[in-house]
């Protein structure tokens, strides 16, 4: 009748399936008997397993409300009264708030910190424990060290698991707005409506925190609402992705067309758009007229070399699934039959190109980048160069760099810095090409909005998450 309990049972999946064949096969007398297992996701998981079982997940509860009742459960009665200093009650209250906002930050993606960590209740206990300690050893008369305790929680407590330079700073940023005097003012809130309670059992900080909004703005943890949209949109998109993962996969016996022939169709679509291959002879000597050695044309073959792998590699799969689809050999391209029937970018294809959202905006861009590189070639170098259009844009800037750097004889390599300035005009506005540097365009602004007349970032405009940047010199 006890339990067993396997922990990180993920590091010994060869026992997995020796545990499975015991619980299956062992006569257990008592209907109370339990096994725990604690793992972490792995594809090698004996999926016989997971099945029988019956699964829990404790994710981080969602909104300022349910993070700080969550906290406060884990808070006895005891802790609140273990100093009967005025400042004790309201500090706890603080590193409560903080901590569910570093947990729902973590919602935004790299709006909220540019890279997700994992905080937990082992960081609020400690900071608990500091500020308990700290609390006793000072001075009445000189009050709370604030230099120390923002440093203990902005460096160490929650510092110490960031590793991004600008999260640290954006946690310090919190540790310096939200520890200092001001919270022992009975006006002070950390955002309109979200004040410390004054407090004396745990009863009452549940119902303070039971009247907080279910839903919180993304300005509560210092973010721009146009955060939430972004949320959202990710949350749906991946809702709807689970869906149409799950939907079943053989075409039904009703009327209109099947996925084959649909896929077909647009196969041949493709085929058809593909731009021809680039003939090597006839690329060389058009490099050598332009100066084979020079580092932008260098970096220009290697581009090209890149974009006639995928031209190659979406031509033969291509022509593999319709002769897949008609019969005439075996079907291996299963995978990418069912991706191109729900329009997204089959594995293959990805693995050797570039991120994108659907197959049509894929491919769209594939004939654009392929324009873009022959033009280039086969007419001479462009005067503004669509710089997302790379594959390697920094491969890019460090040509141009070089190019720089050769043209003035006396400069040394690693002296030399990149520099850009946003023009006013747009690209359709730019005649010629500059006397040093490159023109480039399509780069987009997320989280800040663009000033065209004064040439400077500012606030994003309501419902508009991403702003196109003008056309920008980049020059060394």
């Amino acid at each position: 009748g006890g339990w067993v309990l396997l922990q990180n049972c993920h590091l010994g999946l060869d026992f997995m399936d020796e545990l499975l064949e015991t619980i299956l096969t062992a006569e257990i007398q008592n209907d109370t008997f339990r096994v725990w297992i604690t793992t972490e996701q792995h594809p090698k998981f004996p999926i016989t397993l997971l099945q029988i079982a019956i699964k829990f997940t404790n994710e981080p509860p969602q909104g300022i409300r349910a993070g700080l009742k969550r906290t406060f459960s884990g808070i006895s009665q005891d802790l609140l009264n273990v100093s009967n200093l005025p400042m004790w009650k309201p500090l706890l209250y603080t590193v409560a708030f903080l901590h569910s906002t570093v947990q729902e930050r973590r919602k935004f993606g790299p709006l909220g910190w540019n890279i997700p960590y994992e905080f937990n209740s082992a960081d609020f206990t400690a900071s608990v424990q500091f500020i308990q300690n700290h609390l006793k050893k000072i001075d009445i008369k000189k009050g709370i060290s604030w230099n120390t305790v923002r440093y203990m929680i902005g460096e160490v407590q929650y510092g110490g698991r960031v590793t991004d330079d600008y999260d640290k700073r954006l946690l310090n940023c919190f540790a310096r707005v939200w520890f200092n005097e001001n919270i022992f003012d009975g006006t002070f809130c950390f955002y309109t409506g979200y004040k410390i309670p004054v407090c004396k059992t745990l009863e009452q900080y549940f119902d303070y925190i039971q009247l907080l909004p279910a839903m919180d703005s993304p300005e509560v943890f210092g973010l721009h609402p146009n955060a939430d949209i972004t949320y959202q949109k990710n949350t749906s998109a991946d809702v709807l992705d689970t869906i149409t993962n799950i939907q079943p996969k053989e075409s039904g016996g009703g009327s209109g067309e099947t996925r084959e022939s649909v896929v077909y169709r647009s196969a041949e679509d493709m085929l058809e758009k593909l731009p021809p291959d680039y003939i090597p002879h006839e690329v060389k000597a058009h490099l050598v007229k332009m100066g084979a050695l020079n580092s932008m044309n260098i970096f220009l073959r290697q581009e090209i070399d890149r974009m006639q792998k995928v031209i190659t590699i979406v031509r033969t799969s291509l022509n593999d699934l319709k002769l897949a689809i008609e019969g005439t050999i075996v079907m291996s391209e299963a995978n990418a039959l069912d991706n191109m029937y729900d329009a997204r970018i089959p594995q293959v294809w990805r693995r050797v190109s570039w991120e994108s959202s659907t197959l049509g905006f894929w491919f769209t861009e594939l004939l654009d980048r392929n324009a873009q590189l022959s033009t280039w070639i086969f007419q001479g170098r462009p005067k503004v160069f669509w710089i997302t259009g790379f594959f390697n844009p920094q491969g890019f800037l460090t040509a141009m760099k070089q190019e720089a750097t050769r043209a003035h004889k006396d400069w040394a390599l690693d002296k030399v810095a990149i520099h850009n300035d946003v023009l006013k005009q747009t690209r359709e506005e730019i005649t010629s090409s500059p006397s040093e540097g490159v023109y480039i365009y399509g780069l987009y602004l997320e989280g800040a909005g663009w000033d065209k007349r004064r040439g400077i970032l500012v606030e994003s405009a309501p419902k508009i998450l991403f702003v196109q940047l003008p056309v920008l010199h980049m020059f060394a």
